[in-house]
């Protein structure tokens, strides 16, 4: 059996010009970047402003196990099925990040034969949208400190300062740390921190912006620290969000590449859904609506994180009004949550099974909530036994959901016609879309909406600072009252505590900081144990990775 690698390295691509042109993209509304991917320019996206939208889909899943259940794969090979039954698809992906293609999970691309190529490119360096946005957030982090070391005009305490700095890669070691150490001109000593790039708020800036001035405009808006006197200091008092921008012009530009059947996908922005809002690019999406009779789009991890925040801060922002939601569903996942440990997922077991089952009744039950038609996808898995299979299927029947297997992995569009067939027919329903909270909620009341309504929680307990943080972001200003709420929580358990497993109830969710991303435009609010820096595992997927002397990459997946 060929590795994921082995596949996309044998795959027949075509020229990324012979892909623009089938989008209808004239020569010079995209910029190559090598031979089969590119950056859309603002011309192409201006010239498809009258053009009808097609319809959106969601591709979302229940609880994962740590070694993910193939959404982007079901999402891939969902894509190249409708095309194989005459739709004209086009599929909005985010991008992967470096920190888990080195650490436990992998790229994220797809696997099998439902990927989207070239897979090396994509998982590592791309077109450089995540150093762009590293880069543009380091900039401002060392303009803070030049600032305070330059003589501190603006009276900035260095004991608030609420911007840390970032970097794509699962460092541990960079959580805590102290920097302006040395001597005088090495600037003033403080305590800071580094977060992953994915969670940075440039990153959900650059894909909820719509063009370059939104963009200047949402930089300069992110509130960086405090005065000494207690009032805020924003990006724009000091100056630097124009040049901001500057870096980020090339990344604003949606990605284009293909899948394995060369079906036209658009890759731009990649935030994580545990600790940011988790969706690709407002421009992508819209871009990919024009594009195609559908769109298809996905949300990170479970539909408590991913489609939640889809719905409530991407959907609300953009106005967007999905037709139908596909919520991806495994065996494995379903076993796990039943119980079983990650080791044992290969063997029958049909009574944990069972037991797992209502974490995917919850994510049916949460979905149905934003009145959205549900397709449940059951993902194949080379261990799957068919009395397992059968079992999915009786769950969904039971709950009266619309469900299909999925064989995309091993047989790419081929293995999703049933369920292509069963997305179109959803779509064809009438979709009653809204959103979860009104903005006229307090922000600790829309906390409590999604705690208790998608979580399952029973009630919530704030920390005294985060208490404390929501007093002063709505003494600061009456709209940031009115922000939307991206939760920070582990994507393993409905619950803030993962080892909770299937649907937990009864318990208190703690929300120990919360954080204003003024820029994006939402309040961010961390829960359990959550962290914005990840770590490396024992073994990181890192060891794996290897090159030739003729530059071919083995052992990414």
């Amino acid at each position: 059996m060929l590795s994921d690698i082995e596949i996309a390295q044998s795959a027949k691509l075509l020229p990324i010009s012979e892909i623009a042109k089938k989008i209808g993209l004239l020569e010079e509304e995209y910029e190559p970047y090598g031979r089969y991917k590119a950056k859309i320019t603002d011309d192409f996206i201006k010239r498809m402003e009258n053009k009808p939208e097609g319809k959106l889909i969601l591709v979302t899943a229940i609880n994962p196990t740590p070694a993910g259940e193939g959404k982007t794969t079901t999402t891939v090979g969902l894509a190249m099925a409708m095309n194989k039954i005459g739709k004209n698809t086009v599929i909005a992906l985010r991008e992967p990040s470096l920190g888990p293609v080195f650490g436990m999970k992998g790229g994220a691309a797809g696997g099998g034969y439902a990927q989207v190529l070239p897979m090396e490119d994509i998982n590592l360096h791309f077109t450089g949208d995540f150093n762009a946005i590293t880069i543009a957030h380091n900039l401002l982090s060392a303009v803070i400190d030049n600032h305070i070391h330059q003589g501190n005009v603006l009276g900035i305490d260095q004991r608030r300062i609420l911007f840390p700095r970032v970097m794509d890669m699962n460092d541990r070691a960079l959580r805590n740390i102290v920097i302006g150490l040395g001597a005088k001109v090495d600037g003033i000593p403080r305590q800071d921190h580094f977060m992953i790039t994915v969670a940075s708020e440039i990153m959900a800036i650059l894909c909820l912006s719509e063009s370059i001035s939104d963009l200047k405009t949402r930089l300069g808006n992110i509130l960086v620290a405090y005065k000494l006197d207690g009032s805020p200091v924003y990006c724009r008092d000091l100056g630097v969000n124009g040049a901001m921008a500057a870096v980020l012009k090339d990344a604003l530009k949606p990605n284009l590449v293909q899948t394995l059947e060369n079906t036209p996908a658009l890759i731009h922005g990649g935030p994580f859904a545990n600790i940011a809002h988790g969706c690709n690019s407002v421009k992508a999406t819209k871009l990919a609506m024009k594009l195609g009779d559908y769109a298809i789009t996905e949300a990170g991890f479970g539909a408590d994180l991913g489609a939640e925040k889809f719905f409530d801060i991407k959907c609300r922002f953009a106005g967007l009004k999905p037709s139908a939601v596909v919520l991806v569903a495994t065996v494995r996942a379903l076993k796990y949550n039943g119980g079983v440990a990650k080791a044992d997922l290969v063997h029958e077991n049909l009574e944990a099974l069972r037991a797992g089952a209502v974490n995917l009744e919850a994510h049916i039950d949460n979905l149905h909530k934003y009145g959205v038609p549900v397709v449940v996808a059951i993902n194949r898995f080379g261990t799957d036994t068919e009395a397992e299979l059968k079992a999915v299927e009786d769950i969904c029947t039971a709950k009266g959901a619309e469900f299909a297997l999925s064989e995309v992995f091993a047989k790419g569009g081929e293995g999703g016609i049933d369920l292509a067939e069963k997305v179109v027919k959803a779509c064809e329903k009438e979709s009653n879309f809204h959103v979860l909270y009104g903005d006229e909620l307090s922000i600790k009341d829309k906390i409590r909406t999604i705690a208790k309504e998608i979580y399952g929680a029973a009630d919530v307990q704030f920390d005294a600072q985060a208490s404390k943080a929501i007093a002063e972001f709505e003494a600061l200003s009456p709209e940031y009252s009115k922000f939307p709420v991206c939760m920070a929580k582990t994507q393993y358990s409905l619950s803030d505590d993962q080892t909770k497993l299937g649907r937990p109830t009864g318990f208190t969710l703690t929300v120990r900081e919360v954080k204003l991303s003024a820029g994006a435009g939402f309040i961010v609010a961390l829960t359990g144990a959550i962290m914005t820096m990840p770590g490396l595992p024992k073994v990181p997927a890192a060891m794996k990775i290897d090159v030739d002397e003729d530059g071919r990459i083995t052992g990414l997946f």
